[in-house]
């Protein structure tokens, strides 16, 4: 039958347990796959070794590892945003802590690749993970059932190149992780007490702040989740739009002063950033401001639909997701939410169509316009509110594909080499089914870290037990059939109780 999507209203508390079962299969899938190393994530890493092993921004004793880099008065930094190495610098430290603890050489190569690998877990693959627990969240919160918030949380989190994004040292995953949990702060505001306005503001300043330390490009994005937050309150009066916005200013502010004092410290100026002095390759990015031109239809639709970077042609479950912006925006009281999600992802495919070198390099999927994903996301659950049982069915065919493609993109490499025209079907999809795994061979260790006796790049947590291979992969199908045996526990005792949480039961009003 066909199913309509319900009012707004408070997040069911025993739904709260799928949400977190969602959360840990998806962390599970993302800690599965280590990729190995690469400009990009190797000069992150190289500023966190730097900050933990010599207490110093430059990376002058790591970088011939990354072409990635900037120079700046004779010395070697880190090209990128300090966001996310910032964020890991604490995991970092409490690792070789724990390291030592154990007996281990925190210097030897095995611990530098251990050690990358638990920074990534915890600034990529964990806060990936919790999106897709906000996004459920969020679906809910919009009205959908939990079949439908499920299905969107497991679409963006598996069925998406996030997952891919989720596995490496890269900000994207971070960074649209954060802009998710402001878009979800913000949200809250409408029912939220006033005298939490300042805390729930602050939230949206803090996660929208962030993620532009994390990411330059982020700061527009955050700049309409910011508007967002106050438009949520903005019928309540002006006292509460004064509390919001300063709530917002304050979370916004900490991250900007966190930002400027690493620039500061590193550059001598809090208004010159890493760009500023960026070896290499980034002057032929492209003309224009900072390698930004003009939007190009053509390689906008490339991004979309292309073999080599098109997100619908690699993740075919997301071409529902505007439609189901469309459906968000004829429910009247929807419609400033849906404005601000779609305008944030909406603003990242121009980004991305204005770059000059807008396929990213070696890359899966379209990575510059990768932190709107998760708000493309949100139009995914009313779709299948709206879908009858032969709609689903389409559905999840798609998403089958979706998180097929993705498998293969981790199981192989989310680095393809920059001149396949299309990596999935000249190199990811027969290396997989030729049971070719782990293909990057990179590492992310220094010159003076090489183990000639080891390898440390690629690899998944079932070649760790000795597998080989395909099966190599029956590990992580196992946990999954585990996770597919909780879900429908709790499914059955949700039944046996007559609680109208779970399933279509929950939708009680139909699109006009």
């Amino acid at each position: 039958m066909k199913c309509d999507l319900p009012t707004p209203r408070t997040v069911p508390v025993r739904a709260v347990k799928l949400a977190w079962l969602i959360g840990v299969a998806t962390f599970v899938a993302y800690a599965y796959f280590y990729p190995g190393g690469g400009w990009n994530q190797n000069t992150r890493f190289d500023l966190i070794r730097a900050i933990v092993e010599r207490r110093t921004l430059s990376i002058d004793a790591y970088q011939l590892n990354t072409g990635d880099k900037s120079i700046h008065d004779g010395r070697y930094y880190c090209d990128k945003a300090p966001g996310q190495p910032l964020m890991a610098v604490p995991v970092a430290m409490a690792t070789r802590t724990a390291q030592r603890a154990l007996g281990s050489n925190p210097s030897s190569a095995a611990s530098v690749v251990a050690l990358s690998y638990v920074c990534t877990l915890f600034t990529a693959a964990l806060p990936a993970a919790l999106a897709c627990v906000c996004l459920f969240w969020i679906a809910l919160r919009l009205g959908a059932s939990t079949r439908a918030a499920a299905f969107a949380a497991f679409a963006m989190g598996l069925g998406s190149p996030m997952w891919a994004y989720a596995t490496l040292l890269w900000a994207h995953a971070l960074a649209g992780a954060c802009l998710l949990f402001a878009f979800a702060a913000a949200l809250n505001l409408d029912r939220v007490e006033s005298g939490r306005d300042v805390f729930w503001g602050f939230v949206v300043g803090v996660a929208a702040g962030w993620a532009m330390v994390t990411e330059y490009p982020a700061a527009p994005a955050s700049a309409i989740l910011a508007w967002f937050a106050v438009t949520r309150v903005w019928n309540s009066g002006r006292s509460r739009r004064l509390r919001v916005a300063c709530g917002v200013m304050m979370g916004g502010v900490v991250c900007v002063l966190a930002l400027m004092l690493y620039l500061r410290a590193a550059f001598g100026s809090a208004f010159h950033t890493s760009y500023h002095y960026e070896v290499g390759t980034f002057a032929v990015n492209g003309q224009g401001f900072i390698g930004l031109k003009y939007p190009r239809i053509d390689v906008a639709f490339r991004l979309l639909f292309g073999s080599k970077r098109g997100l619908f042609y690699l993740a075919p479950v997301l071409t529902f997701a505007p439609f189901g912006m469309w459906l968000l925006w004829r429910q009247l009281q929807d419609r400033a939410a849906t404005l601000a999600a779609a305008s944030v992802f909406l603003y990242y495919l121009l980004f991305n169509a204005s770059y000059g070198e807008w396929s990213g390099g070696w890359s899966y999927g379209p990575r510059y316009m990768a932190a709107g994903i998760p708000l493309l996301c949100v139009g995914l659950a009313p779709v299948w509110d709206y879908f009858s049982k032969s709609g689903r069915a389409i559905l999840l065919t798609l998403l089958a594909v979706s998180v097929l493609f993705s498998l293969i993109a981790v199981a192989t490499t989310p680095q393809p080499p920059f001149d396949y025209r299309s990596p999935m079907t000249q190199l990811l999809w027969p290396s997989f089914w030729n049971g070719n795994l782990a293909l990057e061979h990179t590492s992310m260790l220094a010159a003076f870290d090489s183990d000639p006796g080891g390898s440390h790049g690629a690899f998944n947590l079932g070649q760790l037990l000795g597998l080989r291979g395909l099966t190599s992969l029956l590990p992580l199908f196992a946990f999954w059939g585990m996770t597919v045996l909780a879900w429908a526990g709790f499914a059955g005792r949700a039944r046996k109780q007559q609680a109208p949480w779970l399933g279509d039961v929950e939708c009680t009003r139909r699109w006009q």
